[in-house]
């Protein structure tokens, strides 16, 4: 807490000093109910439901001149009851989520630097995993080169377990290292993003120290969109190459096509489809591995909301294809209620006799505006499990799988303080 007070005493003495500065206090009070019967994977049999609040309570800071950015995002993420009520600790629930400056180098030039989300996009490959109240963020430094008419960032990662004086082996549950450059470029009806990553995992060989190493793949991404009339039009293609961390050649796809049709002011229809390569059974074979991997994505946001599929979970397996349709009606600015329906496929083969078919699922959400810095959502989701899914995940037979979800979110402006510019006489 003294480097806080620090930070802060820093900001408030350059917001005096510099000729224009803004500083602003914000915060955020999450707390979200969840009943889970069948979440993220099928309901066993013998057991009970869970039951649960957890919360996320943000105070953010963020401070800005002509040159300089800086933002301190401190949180802290806990379950209602996992400390007692006259406690002395709680249980590592505060941290850092995100500590960073960005600067001007010259015109058009900048680098952001420090603890980060890194967002691109539609957050199918990059993105801050919003929905979790720990969410995702990145130690990284990006060079943004920013004319006005397109956006190039270079990023760049290196991770260790802390300082040392011999060794480099990582032993945290993150990445090695990566680098990646994106490219982003629009047009008055279409725009249009490329993405490379060149991302590291570490390798530790539990038996001989000296074969540990840094096993690189590659991801080659294209995002388009485009708007037609009362249409709007969503495309993602990605390629993944190099090895994996089980040092498997690695050679894999994601597909994906989007249409969103505003019918009325009031009603919209999505239709869409997702394919993601798969391994044949399962598994990687003959040193080959043909299942996709979204990495740091915003997962939640993709194929259903009950997070049976890549929310860590369902990597290196038989794949994906999820064919989707979404209607939502906003009854006014403030309250709106959505219905999504997903039907999933195995994109490779599961076994020699199980059709490939994965299951269906069904996700309703409710949004409701309440004031001006309040709003409260809340959400059910069933999955209808087939014998396909079964395989995969498990052998559980007969069971509901079912989700339910109430969340209310409170996200004040505590303070706002601008300095204005001081013109030239």
């Amino acid at each position: 807490m003294n480097l806080l007070k620090i930070a802060l005493s820093l900001i408030l003495l350059l917001s005096i000093t510099n000729t224009y500065s803004q500083f602003t206090v914000d915060a955020e009070l999450r707390p979200r109910f969840e009943f889970r019967h069948g979440y993220k994977t099928l309901f066993p049999d013998d057991t009970n439901p869970a039951a649960f609040v957890s919360q996320r309570t943000r105070l953010n800071f963020g401070y800005k001149t002509e040159k300089l950015h800086f933002y301190l995002s401190p949180q802290d993420v806990r379950v209602w009851g996992d400390v007692p009520q006259l406690n002395v600790a709680d249980e590592n629930g505060f941290s850092l989520h995100q500590a960073w400056a960005e600067i001007l180098l010259v015109d058009e030039l900048f680098l952001k630097i420090g603890r980060q989300e890194i967002i691109y996009d539609d957050q199918r490959f990059f993105g801050n995993v919003g929905w979790a109240q720990q969410a995702r963020s990145h130690d990284a430094a990006i060079v943004k080169f920013e004319p006005s008419f397109m956006k190039l960032h270079f990023g760049a990662a290196y991770n260790q377990d802390g300082e040392s004086l011999t060794g480099n082996v990582l032993t945290t549950n993150t990445y090695k290292s990566l680098q990646y450059i994106w490219l982003h470029k629009d047009w008055e009806k279409l725009s249009a993003s490329f993405l490379f990553l060149n991302n590291g995992l570490q390798y530790i060989d539990e038996t001989d120290e000296t074969k540990n190493d840094t096993r690189y793949s590659q991801t080659a991404v294209v995002h388009l969109k485009a708007k037609v009339s009362k249409f709007n039009f969503s495309s993602n293609l990605y390629y993944q190459l190099g090895k994996d961390v089980s040092n498997n050649d690695l050679s894999a796809y994601l597909l994906a096509l989007e249409a969103n049709y505003s019918a009325t002011g009031n009603l919209n229809i999505e239709l869409g489809g997702e394919l993601q390569s798969g391994n044949d059974y399962g598994a990687p074979t003959n040193a080959k591995n043909k299942a996709f991997n979204p990495f740091y994505g915003t997962n939640h946001k993709f194929n259903g909301f009950m997070d049976y599929f890549y929310v860590g979970n369902h990597i290196n397996n038989v794949g994906l294809m999820d064919i989707y349709g979404n209607v939502k009606y906003s009854f006014n600015k403030k309250s709106n209620i959505s219905l999504a329906l997903h039907q999933f496929f195995a994109a490779a083969k599961i076994n020699d006799e199980t059709s490939k078919n994965l299951g269906f699922e069904l996700d309703l959400v409710t949004s409701q505006k309440i004031g001006e810095y309040a709003g409260v959502q809340a959400g059910y989701s069933q999955y209808f499990a087939s014998k396909g899914i079964k395989i995969v995940k498990n052998n559980f037979d007969g069971n509901t799988n079912n989700w339910a979800w109430v969340m209310l979110t409170i996200d004040p402006v505590l303070f706002t303080w601008q300095k204005p510019e001081i013109e030239n006489k």
